[in-house]
Parts: C-alpha cells; sequence; structure tokens
C-alpha cells in the first residue's frame, strides 16, 4: 500500500533548533543545498541521529541532522577513512597478493588490517612514497553500487570481505563500494570528494589482531598510520604522540621499578613492586579517609562467587563473555566482575529501618574482566583491576542529598591531584535491564542534581551501565588526553532483583535504591594517568622515594644516619651509600625522579646543615634540617603536587 503524502513527510532538526520540513524522503545533500547552496557544495557527509553517513543517504524518519563540510569536526574522521583507503590502494600496488580486512578511522588516525603479505616499519618509507603519489594524483573518490552476486565474485578469494558481506552487510541489495582510479574497496563510507583532500598524513606502527577480535580467528598484520588537513597539523600531532611516548607508563614504570607485567603469570595481571605499592597504599589510605569521613563503612567480599548470584544480579547475562567461569565440584562459579551483587548481599543479611538509612559501604574490591588479549595495554585495560567501590542504599527522598555529596567528594579528589575534567551524562543502553518507568525516574534523578548544581555536561546517549544511568567524570592528563574515570550511578534495578526492603515510617516495606560510586575508577587506570601526567614525578606524598640522602663520602655516612633518625625518621628516605662520586648520585637522583636530595659534605656536618636539592635542579646550601622537615611535613600533609622547599626559602 502506498504511503500518504502526510506518511511521507519529513522533519529534520538542525543543531540551532530549527526545522524544516519535506514533502518526501530526502538525502542528506538535499538539506544542504535546501539551507543553501554554498552549503550544499561544501557538503561532505552529515551526522544523522548521531551516526555519520554520506552525503547520498536518505532521510525517511524525521531526525536530528548535523551537515559536514571542510573544517567541520567530523571531516577530520571523513579524511582518515580516506587516508586508510589510500593506504591499502598503495599496499596493493607494491604487494598485489595483500588480503584487505578493515579499515575504520579511530580518534587518533586509522588503522587497516591486513593479511598475505609480510611487512614491518622498514617498509613505510615505499608505502608512504606510493600514497604520497595516490594523494597527488587527486583521485575522485566515487560511491558505487554493485549486486551480491558480483561483490561475492570480486572478493572470491578474500574471505574477510565475504565475511563482512555475509554479517554487516548480509541485508544489503546492492552493496556499496568505494572507486579511486583503478582501486575499489567494499565500504559504506562517507569519505572526502577525492584523494587530493587529504593533506598530511604518516604510518605509525605496526602490530598483531585476530579477525573480529576473538582469539580462535586468524592472527592479521594491523597497520595503523594518521591523517590530517595539513602538515602543520600532522606535525602538531606527532610532537604530542612523542611527549605522550616519553610519558608512556609503562616505560616508566620500568625506570622507576613500579610495576611489571610478565607473561609467565597470565596477560593483563600486574605485579606491584615495593615501589608501585607503596603509592598504591598511599592512594588507598587517602580515599579511605575520605570515605570514613562520609561515614561509609568498609566491607570486603571474596573474589569469586558462584554463578547463581551473577544471574541473580543480571551480570551473567550482560557480562557471561567478559567473565572467567570456572568448575568447582560440579557447580559453576565466576570470578566477580564487579562488587556490588556482594554489598547488596550484605546489605540484605539484616533488617533495616528508614532511620537507619543510608546505609554506606566501601571496599577496595579487586575485580576480573576477560578482555580480548589485543585489547590488554600496560595498566590502562587489565584483566585484573581494583575498584575503590562504594554502595549506597538510600530512601528515594534521600538520592540528591547523597549524589551531590559524592561529587563533591569526587571533585575534591580530582583538585588535589590537579587534574582537569569533563562531565557526561550517560543514559540507557541497548542491552540494559529493568522497566522503561524505572528508567526514566533514574535518569530524571541524576539530571535533576546536575542541573540544580549548575554543572556543565555531556549527554552521551546510550552509554550508562545495563542496571542504570550514570554521571562520568573524564580527567585530562598534562598532555590534553582524556581518560574515564570517576562515576556515580543510580540504580533502581539491582535493589528490585535482590528484593532489598527497609521499613518505612508508615511500618510497610518499602525498595531502597542503591548508588554505584568511585572516586578513581580503578586503582590500575588511575595509577597510569597519575604516571603519565606527572612523568612520574609523583607529588611528595605519593613519592616511593621522598628524599635521598647523598654523603660526598663515606666519611659523612655516619652523618646522614644522623640526619635520617634524627629528623626524617616519618618519612621514606633512603641513604645512597655507594662508591660513587657526588655527580653520578646527582644524576641518578634525578632520573630516579626522587623530589628531595640532601647533599653532605664535610663542610655540612661541621656546620649541622645540608644542602637540599630538589627534582626541579634548584639547590640551596646551609640549611637548617629541621626547617626542611618541618616543610617536607607540611608538603606532604597538605598533599602539594610539587616541591617548594627552595623556591620558598631561597630568598
Amino acid at each position: 500500500m502506498a504511503k500518504s503524502e502526510q506518511e511521507r513527510s519529513v522533519s529534520v532538526e538542525l543543531p540551532d533548533g530549527s526545522q524544516l520540513h519535506f514533502d518526501e524522503p530526502v538525502t542528506v545533500e538535499d538539506v544542504a543545498y535546501e539551507i543553501g547552496p554554498g552549503l550544499g557544495e561544501d557538503c561532505r557527509a552529515g551526522r544523522v541521529d548521531g551516526e555519520l553517513v554520506p552525503p547520498e543517504y536518505e532521510i525517511t524518519d524525521d531526525a536530528e541532522i548535523e551537515i559536514v563540510t571542510p573544517g567541520s569536526d567530523d571531516y577530520l574522521n571523513l579524511i582518515r577513512h580516506s587516508a586508510a583507503h589510500v593506504f591499502a590502494q598503495a599496499l596493493q600496488r607494491i604487494y598485489p597478493e595483500a588480503e584487505l580486512a578493515i579499515g575504520p578511522w579511530t580518534d587518533e588516525g586509522f588503522y587497516y588490517d591486513i593479511a598475505g603479505v609480510d611487512i614491518d616499519e622498514d617498509d613505510f618509507e615505499e608505502i608512504e612514497a606510493e600514497m604520497a603519489a595516490i594523494v597527488e594524483a587527486d583521485y575522485d573518490i566515487e560511491r558505487v553500487y554493485r549486486d551480491r552476486e558480483e561483490a561475492l565474485e570480486i572478493y572470491a578469494d578474500n574471505e574477510y570481505k565475504r565475511d563482512i558481506l555475509e554479517t554487516e552487510a548480509a541485508g544489503e541489495e546492492p552493496v556499496s563500494f568505494y572507486v579511486q582510479d583503478d582501486w575499489q574497496d567494499l565500504c559504506k563510507g562517507p569519505h572526502v570528494e577525492s584523494t587530493g583532500e587529504i593533506g598530511a598524513f604518516e604510518l605509525l606502527q605496526i602490530s598483531s589482531a585476530y579477525w573480529r577480535g576473538e582469539e580462535e580467528n586468524e592472527m592479521l598484520t594491523r597497520v595503523y598510520g594518521t591523517a590530517f588537513e595539513s602538515e602543520d597539523d600532522l606535525e602538531a600531532f606527532l610532537e604530542r604522540r612523542r611527549k605522550a611516548e616519553e610519558r608512556d607508563h609503562r616505560k616508566i614504570g620500568q625506570e622507576l621499578d613500579l610495576f611489571s607485567i610478565d607473561e609467565t603469570t597470565g596477560p593483563g595481571l600486574p605485579l606491584y613492586h615495593p615501589n608501585g605499592k607503596t603509592v598504591l597504599n598511599e592512594l588507598s589510605e587517602y580515599v579511605g579517609n575520605l570515605n570514613r569521613e562520609a561515614d561509609y563503612r568498609e566491607v570486603e567480599t571474596p573474589h569469586v562467587f558462584r554463578t547463581e548470584l551473577w544471574k541473580k544480579s543480571g551480570h551473567y547475562d550482560n557480562y557471561r563473555d567478559d567473565m572467567f567461569l570456572l568448575d568447582v565440584n560440579d557447580e559453576e562459579y565466576g570470578l566477580k566482575p564487579m562488587n556490588c551483587p556482594g554489598h547488596a548481599t550484605i546489605f540484605d543479611q539484616q533488617q533495616w529501618s528508614y532511620r537507619d538509612l543510608p546505609v554506606r559501604y566501601f571496599e577496595d574490591g579487586k575485580v576480573y574482566r576477560k578482555e580480548q588479549r589485543g585489547e590488554l595495554s600496560g595498566l590502562s585495560r587489565v584483566w585484573a583491576f581494583t575498584i575503590d567501590d562504594g554502595h549506597l542504599f538510600v530512601r528515594p527522598d534521600q538520592i540528591e542529598d547523597e549524589v551531590e555529596a559524592i561529587m563533591d567528594i569526587i571533585l575534591d579528589t580530582l583538585e588535589t591531584f590537579d587534574l582537569d575534567y569533563n562531565i557526561q551524562f550517560a543514559t540507557r543502553p541497548e542491552k540494559s535491564v529493568g522497566s522503561d518507568d524505572i528508567w526514566e525516574r533514574a535518569e530524571a534523578q541524576l539530571e535533576s542534581v546536575l542541573e540544580d548544581q549548575d554543572i556543565d555536561y555531556e549527554i552521551e546517549d546510550g552509554d550508562g551501565a545495563f542496571y542504570g544511568p550514570k554521571i562520568d567524570f573524564a580527567f585530562e592528563d598534562a598532555l590534553g588526553r582524556s581518560w574515564d574515570g570517576p562515576t556515580v550511578q543510580l540504580d533502581f534495578n539491582m535493589p528490585e532483583r535482590f528484593d532489598l526492603s527497609y521499613v518505612g515510617e508508615d511500618n510497610e516495606e518499602h525498595r531502597p535504591v542503591m548508588i554505584h560510586r568511585a572516586l578513581y575508577g580503578s586503582y590500575e587506570r588511575f595509577f597510569m594517568v597519575l604516571i603519565e601526567h606527572y612523568n612520574g614525578k609523583f607529588p611528595p606524598w605519593l613519592a616511593p622515594e621522598q628524599v635521598r640522602i647523598l654523603p660526598i663520602s663515606d666519611d659523612q655516612i655516619p652523618y646522614a644516619k644522623q640526619i635520617q633518625n634524627r629528623y626524617l625518621d616519618d618519612y621514606r628516605v633512603t641513604i645512597e651509600d655507594r662508591s660513587w662520586t657526588v655527580k653520578r648520585k646527582i644524576r641518578q637522583g634525578h632520573e630516579d625522579r626522587v623530589p628531595y636530595m640532601l647533599i653532605l659534605g664535610s663542610n655540612e656536618e661541621e656546620a649541622g646543615t645540608i644542602s637540599v636539592r630538589d627534582r626541579k635542579e634548584q639547590e640551596l646550601n646551609d640549611v637548617d634540617p629541621e626547617a626542611f622537615a618541618d616543610h617536607l611535613g607540611t608538603e606532604i600533609d597538605q598533599r602539594r603536587t610539587d616541591v617548594t622547599f627552595v623556591q620558598q626559602h631561597g630568598n
């Protein structure tokens, strides 16, 4: 039956909130021309209800739309997607036997997974030269359609493209390809109009990746690259990348003997060395004090539970593929991927009155998630990690006050570590539990807190936890990179699933609301961020070694011990007693990023003083050791982020 004119009409909402109305379905490009001929000429793609699509994409229902033109944020994604095709074309010119898998854009560039050819980074120069020739030729990039049989014939010898045709493109007829010169690739787009629009590019590195990220599949070669509109933008990116490599937490972790990840113990299972554990202990003590001051009570739950618990909580259905499961005496158990079911069970062990709420629990709880090996990366993504978890059980009328209090603690925490941040409000994901009514109530409660506190935030549609919406804090490090961190999550579902209750003022049973929160997120990722943010130069209160005493000769070792025992007994202090020159001792102290070095020679011993050198290479002589110890104590007690003694006492 043909649609009526009313049924065929389409309304689109533009970023400024204005609307355009059409009597029939229209393409993104049609909308752009309707706004203005110049915008139509410049249209390279569109965002329709959040999805990036090519100009010829047809809009058949009411939608929100944004036109992508050169200079738009999304234009860089188009350049990078097209650069991935240019790489693939260049590769197949040099190595015709190369098989192509997938080649998407990423936040930092693009990658292409390939098979059938053995290349390494020494081959980049030749491939980049061929890519430059393709960009210089300025080939038109055109979208064409092939019928399914023709597409299958084109990829008769490419199992990866055939897999895509039979899965992601299973319902498409005809099938979308993009063509440049005599080369083509199965692709939905979008792309720039010609290869000449790629202003600058560079291939970065090679790694391995399983097809589809599944370990039972074939291992492919993944080539990473990046692309920008201009050489200046590329050079700025490469400089940021160089600085990031210098601050890489894996490199610094080895230099400072903080942690290691050994394949013999298993991937994604970090081992913390004494220096690293010292930092973690300080982090735990800091956040533990915050919890106790806010009337949280510490609990502890085991690492493994029967899967009956995970089925009850909903984790089994939603997290089973990411869980480590094991059989014990014909019963199935699972290492815990989250701490919340254990805390809910503790709450359920006794009866509660409305006067008892809120009940607040906290735990540094170790959890386990079976990430794909190819996704593991240092401390940023691991199999075993510790969440500074907190769970609150509250009456509905207490929600806003408790969420506000949690956010105040989070903001104080981020300020302590001198971390900038932004806030996202994440709504119901596609894979979730609970009724529409529950989700609407939960989202309205969290959004009300954000609005009442006049907090700037972005909405992340569909990015909530499977059991409830959340407020996420993403912190920025010294290089401007963003990392997931603290979170506040509102949960009406788990109390229902666990049949939790309290007795209200009316002597009837009522359902509490559960709030999940973490002040760091996880210790592993937060530790990683701090290592890179500070470049290993931890604030004195966190530093594994706060002071290193450098006797100029063995004759001053007794004086060094006297200074340590009399003035610095409460701090983490070592004496460098190796038979090195003082110059070498100082150099090693700077390489180890020790906040303060105390240099002791015969003059200092005779005068009963010390010479103080900080890691900024500032030095002050004839210092009263008691004055230094008092200052160090103040820096540590106030959790200052940098060394300030020489600067404050040098005048």
